[in-house]
Formats: C-alpha cells, sequence, structure tokens
C-alpha cells in the first residue's frame, strides 16, 4: 500500500511543471566517501545557475524523502548538470545516493532553485574572495568555473578548509584549474586534521587565517570584490565576521547555508488559546482551504491534505516552499532563505510559517 500511494504520487509529481525525470549518465568517486553524479541532459534542456540546487525525490522504506543538493557544474563549461554528495553519519538520504545511484537510473527532482548565484560580463573587472568548508565546495565549484570562463579580467581566490588532503573534495580538478588560468585561480588549502609531512596551512579557521588570505589577496575592500561562503555553519560564521572586521560591506558577502537542524528538545510553542487557523493557498490554478493547527506549519498542514506543495529542506533555508502572503498574518520560525528584498514584498516560507491571523491567504507560483 505504502508503494502504492508513493508510485502515483511519484506520477503526479512527473506532470507538474516544477518537476524534472533525469537520467543518470555517469557517476564519478571524487572521495572514499563523496560522489558526483551527472545527469543526461532532458528535452527540452534543465536550465540553471551556477550555485544553484536540485531537490531530490525518492521513496526509502517506502517513504518518500526530499534532499536539496548543490549542483557543482557550470552550464557555461559542463555538458551534464551534475550534484557532489558526501556521505554523512546517519545521513538517511546521502548514503541511500552514494549506495544506490548508478548510471542509467531515473530520478525525480524539482527544478533548480536558489539564490546563492553570480552574474557575469565578459567586461567585469573582479576580485572575488570564496570561503569553503568541506561540502560546502559544492555549489562554490560551478560558481568558479563560470567566472573563470565568462569574465577574463577577474580573479578567483579560494580559501578551502577541509579534514584532511584525501578529504578534499575536487582537489585534482581545482590544480587542473588553477594551471589553466594561472594568476586568475588562486587556491589555499586549510586542514584541521592534517597527517605528517603537510606543510599548508592547518587547525580551525579563525580570523587570523582570514585576515592573512584577505592581505595576501585583497589588501583592503574595494568596491569590485565579492566574496562568497558557503560550509558549517562555525566555519561560516567565522568567515562573515572577520570579514566585517576587514570593512567588507555585509552586501558584497554572499552566504549559503546547507542545513539548520531544529533542537529535538525544543518544544513547539502553539499559539495561546487557538486550536486552529484557515488558511488559503493559491496552487496551479486552484484554490484549496483548510485549518492549520498550532503546532503545524503551513506546509505541514497542507500536506496533510494531499496538496502537491512544493519544498525541499523544510528548514527555512532553500526557498522551495516560497509563496506571496496576499491577505492575513504569518509568523516565520526561520527566514534566512529570504532576501530582505523577498520578505519586503510580502514573500514567506510556509515550511516555517505558522498564522497568527484569520483570513492567511498564500499564492504559490
Amino acid at each position: 500500500m505504502l508503494f502504492k500511494l508513493f508510485k502515483k504520487k511519484k506520477d503526479d509529481l512527473e506532470k507538474d511543471d516544477h518537476y524534472l525525470t533525469l537520467r543518470i549518465r555517469e557517476t564519478v568517486q571524487e572521495t572514499s566517501d563523496t560522489v558526483t553524479i551527472y545527469f543526461d541532459q532532458p528535452d527540452p534542456i534543465m536550465d540553471y545557475l551556477p550555485g544553484q540546487f536540485l531537490t531530490i525525490i525518492v521513496e526509502i522504506n517506502g517513504k518518500q524523502e526530499r534532499r536539496a543538493y548543490s549542483l557543482s557544474t557550470s552550464p557555461f563549461v559542463d555538458p551534464f548538470p551534475g550534484i557532489t554528495v558526501k556521505r554523512l553519519e546517519g545521513g538517511l538520504v546521502s548514503n541511500f545516493i552514494n549506495d544506490t545511484f548508478v548510471p542509467g537510473k531515473r530520478v525525480t527532482v524539482m527544478k533548480p532553485l536558489g539564490n546563492f548565484t553570480a552574474d557575469y560580463h565578459s567586461h567585469n573587472k573582479r576580485k572575488y574572495g570564496m570561503f569553503a568548508g568541506g561540502s560546502g565546495i559544492t555549489p562554490i565549484m560551478g560558481i568558479i568555473k563560470s567566472i573563470l570562463i565568462n569574465e577574463p579580467k577577474s580573479e578567483v581566490n579560494l580559501l578551502y578548509c577541509s579534514r584532511s588532503q584525501d578529504m578534499i573534495i575536487f582537489e585534482k580538478t581545482l590544480k587542473e584549474l588553477a594551471d589553466k588560468y594561472p594568476g586568475r585561480l588562486n587556491v589555499t588549502h586549510n586542514l584541521t586534521q592534517p597527517k605528517a609531512g603537510w606543510e599548508g596551512a592547518s587547525g580551525r579557521l579563525n580570523h587570523e587565517k582570514v585576515s592573512e588570505f584577505f592581505a595576501n589577496y585583497f589588501n583592503h575592500f574595494a568596491e569590485n570584490q565579492r566574496f562568497f561562503v558557503c560550509g558549517p555553519e562555525g566555519m561560516m560564521e567565522t568567515a562573515q565576521e572577520s570579514l566585517g572586521r576587514l570593512d567588507v560591506k555585509k552586501e558584497f558577502i554572499h552566504s549559503e547555508s546547507f542545513y539548520l537542524e531544529k533542537d529535538e528538545n525544543q518544544e513547539d510553542d502553539p499559539i495561546e488559546g487557538v486550536i486552529n487557523r484557515p488558511v488559503k493557498i493559491l496552487l496551479e490554478g486552484e484554490e484549496y482551504s483548510f485549518d492549520v493547527g498550532p503546532s503545524k506549519t503551513i506546509l505541514e498542514a497542507g500536506l496533510d491534505e494531499g496538496l502537491n506543495m512544493p519544498y525541499s529542506c523544510q528548514s527555512g533555508l532553500c526557498t522551495a516552499c516560497r509563496g506571496k502572503l496576499l491577505s492575513g498574518t504569518v509568523e516565520m520560525e526561520e527566514d534566512a532563505g529570504l532576501s530582505d528584498n523577498e520578505i519586503k514584498a510580502g514573500y514567506i516560507l510556509c515550511c516555517s510559517a505558522k498564522p497568527t491571523s484569520a483570513e492567511v491567504k498564500i499564492q504559490i507560483d
């Protein structure tokens, strides 16, 4: 019964404009625990921007699971789009992908999403600073390739933090690119647990290391500089805070969070005296009405009603569940995925939003 239910939903997804079915073309083992999955381009081709992500939809033990993985390829360089997935201890989907994704397999995905991107122009003469940690290199890899091919006057400087040398994802590719673009791509590796004989930087990222990197390649902040930060939360906070102390303006720093785990001991905070609130959703040209209880988000309640609402991370980071609030008010537990302009325009994230008034109405594109 569970399989039939999932199959029906999967068939519905394949008919939805938000979703695609991709065929795996090739898998490449990057490190002992990380694999890149390349997909054949569908017809019509899947357009994407460097730095965006795909939401992978799989069935595990009879249950549909969704996870967002950054595209590590560049549409300007790579003929086939690809994601790079690292095994995680207890990682249900990441380990499933590493174990079962093989050439020929077909995978249902949401079309590319995400705002961790850059604009490119051949006339640009910029200096880019990239700070990556672990699998945070994946979206940055596509951005780096795109800059190098599209902006011959620009320079890219990467500080990449890994656990050990054998855990450096794309080590060979980065070296090949640095050799191909001498002076335009500078790569600094930092290992937290280096083996004997390592002569590069080591230890956790701190303000001193960021300052040294900045002094080597930037000297002082200028308006032609752009910074991209992606990796574990602590590493990202250190890089962003340090750049701020070096007078880099906040609007020139772009960041991408991979995940935000909710404290398992944190209890739901229901709205006092309220059992549920009515919500209307405009989705695919139809209007749906349902009640949202105080312990559920709008997305959770909609999925319980059987609505095919788009979603991915369910942590308020990826914006796959974005909708525009047409009336009423909501409270969001997390809005990190939205820009200030999107929030001002009335956009919300259904996965973290709870209604705080009657007559809540949301348009989902």
